[in-house]
């Protein structure tokens, strides 16, 4: 029988966050999920006692900044004990080997469940949770404690592990950290073939900052110059949609430009079947949101396609420029739409691209990677605290 994994999600309905849901399904234990955002009513008490406990503690932390020091720190503390409380009682119903929590900003509302239990619990840090400066700056002591009380950490970057570790500090002993990208599912994402598809490009995600969606149209809307049959396709939604309608506008190109809104992966899967290549142009936010490594980046060199990205966090780790793809500096929509004109003017460059990708991403970046990895490293970690005992 499988050894039993409890695993604390903030939501499974957000359709961006694919790799939550494959976690949920794909990783060899038998694994419970319990979701921060569900307050089942007709359901387990506990559950959604639980469920309760997040919403408070949500609005007690907002609270706290408002508070005197010596009050904020009360009110702290009972916003991550009531949450910490209960999902030690769903621990001892559901009798877990180990915890994993996804984001570390809901991590550190259910932390104390280690001093609790006893229990090995291991924190997925994902972006904009170990970048973006509301939650650097606002959780750094609960960072701190999470770090202490954790038994290992996993990120989707080098840069990543280096801030993981930087906030580690009060540890006795070193933390381990798996540098694991989320990987691409190869029953899904395959079939690409940039040589014959017509100059039909790409976008996938969140219509926000650190997404660069108002970069890739600069950069699309300068390739589109000089090649009337260019076109861009954008899957996604966000606060920056309405933005990038009025952008296409200005820049003259609303007409070869098409917002597909959200999609299913199989419907972004086609998509890719019938384009010439992947644009993301990922950079730095101005609250200091950084990606991880993008899930759409792989899915796209798992597809066959040769990508188009900017040297940001974890991309350089997936795409290699020249080989897989082209990276460009963040910022740069220049030299991003001269890397989509050399792609749109030469198929069999684009197709030897996104060969070499798809050969790469098989061998090193698909969801089967990711769950081998994680999944060694919680059997590990419940393997060291089972000779604690």
């Amino acid at each position: 029988m499988a050894e039993r994994l409890l695993l604390l999600v903030p939501s499974l309905r957000a359709p961006s966050e694919t790799f939550i849901r494959a976690n949920a399904t794909g990783l060899p234990f038998d694994t419970v999920v319990v979701c921060a955002d569900e307050i089942p009513w007709s359901g387990p008490p506990l559950r959604t006692a639980y469920g309760l406990s997040i919403v408070v503690s949500k609005a007690l932390h907002r609270l706290a900044p408002a508070l005197p020091r010596c009050l904020a720190q009360a009110v702290r503390r009972f916003g991550t004990w009531l949450p910490s409380r209960l999902v030690s009682r769903i621990c001892r119903t559901e009798q877990p080997v180990v915890v994993l929590a996804e984001f570390g900003f809901h991590a550190v509302q259910i932390m104390e469940l280690v001093p609790a239990t006893g229990l090995p619990l291991i924190v997925h840090f994902r972006g904009a949770d170990a970048s973006a400066h509301r939650y650097l700056f606002h959780l750094k002591e609960r960072y701190e404690r999470l770090l202490e009380l954790s038994s290992a950490a996993v990120v989707k970057s080098e840069i990543m592990r280096k801030t993981v570790l930087g906030l580690a500090h009060r540890r006795t002993s070193p933390l381990p950290v798996l540098v694991s990208p989320s990987g691409a599912n190869p029953a899904v994402f395959h079939g690409a073939d940039p040589a014959a598809a017509p100059p039909l490009f790409l976008s996938v995600g969140r219509f926000v900052a650190k997404k660069g969606p108002l970069l890739t149209l600069a950069a699309f809307a300068l390739a589109a110059r000089d090649l009337p049959e260019l076109q861009l396709v954008m899957v996604g939604e966000g606060p920056l949609l309405a933005q990038a309608h009025q952008r296409a506008i200005q820049l003259g190109i609303a007409e070869r430009v098409r917002f597909a809104g959200l999609r299913t992966p199989a419907e972004v899967a086609a998509l890719m079947r019938h384009s010439r290549g992947f644009l993301q142009h990922s950079l730095t936010a101005p609250d200091g949101d950084q990606e991880g490594s993008p899930v759409a980046v792989m899915e796209a060199q798992l597809s066959g396609l040769p990508v188009v990205a900017t040297w940001h966090a974890g991309i350089p780790d997936v795409v290699i420029d020249g080989e897989t793809g082209i990276l460009v500096p963040e910022g740069d929509w220049k030299a991003m739409g001269e890397a989509i004109s050399r792609l749109a003017a030469d198929p069999a460059f684009a197709e030897r691209l996104g060969n070499r990708g798809r050969h790469r991403c098989l061998t090193r970046f698909t969801t089967g990677h990711h769950h081998d990895q994680l999944a060694t490293l919680l059997s590990q970690c419940a393997e060291r605290s089972g000779q604690k005992e």
